[in-house]
């Protein structure tokens, strides 16, 4: 594995209670596995649009890794560690780790894994209102989807729990790998009054962002990675 350390510490107390009670100081440290790291462009930051990096922001070095969830952007770096084993610091091991239920042979067990690549996202972000035909109210959506990486082929988007229809990548945004794409699709004339709308995004693997109800959401037992569906609730007025 590839660990990287920050300067910043805290003291962590194992065993707290008992006669094999332990305090040490624990630096911050994040691993990832040497193929994981040799595969993603990481990124040694010292300035920020050209100018010097803020010491809030991690200078006079951070490390920053496309892809994966902001915790791996080791701010204040000191060091750089190759090992020939599993690196188990407190913020790999016991902080930042997701805890979800999992069924196996008829009963569930809970598995813990560190918080690591970014998992496939969307989320809608604004609603607008075209010029009223008659009655009806033509709507407009506007969003953004994110992930590790892979390339995301489509975003759908669901108005008051019908079909799926189809949403249109904005061709004015950069479509990097790493980037953010934004997207907005016509939702058609609608009434006025309360309505919910909720994308989803799927990826070049087939991979489709979960909704709260589907089991790898449902059976988290841990806010990190809140990578669900969320509906958006809006009221139109006439």
């Amino acid at each position: 594995e590839v660990v990287f350390y920050g300067k910043d510490t805290r003291e962590e107390t194992l065993r707290p209670g008992t006669n094999r009670e332990l305090k040490i100081e624990v630096p911050f440290g994040r691993s990832m596995t040497l193929e994981d790291a040799m595969q993603h462009p990481l990124l040694l930051a010292y300035d920020r649009n050209g100018t010097p990096m803020e010491h809030r922001n991690g200078a006079p070095l951070r490390l920053i890794v496309p892809g994966y969830y902001g915790i791996a952007n080791v701010k204040w770096l000191t060091r750089i560690e190759l090992r020939d084993r599993r690196y188990m610091g407190r913020y790999m091991a016991r902080d930042y780790v997701t805890v979800r239920a999992e069924e196996r042979d008829g009963a569930l067990t809970h598995v813990e894994t560190s918080v690591g690549r970014m998992n496939l996202k969307s989320i809608i972000a604004r609603v607008t209102r075209r010029p009223t035909q008659g009655d009806k109210i033509p709507l407009r959506a506007y969003g953004a989807a994110w992930g590790d990486g892979t390339p995301i082929d489509r975003v759908e988007v669901q108005l008051n729990g019908g079909k799926w229809q189809k949403a249109q990548w904005d061709p004015s945004a950069q479509t990097s790998r790493y980037c953010w794409r934004f997207f907005w699709i016509d939702l058609g004339e609608v009434p006025a009054g309360k309505h919910t709308l909720v994308s989803r995004a799927i990826d070049a693997q087939g991979r489709i962002q979960p909704s709260a109800e589907d089991d790898e959401i449902a059976l988290k037992k841990t806010y990190w990675e809140a990578y669900q569906q969320w509906p958006r609730t809006i009221v139109i007025e006439a």
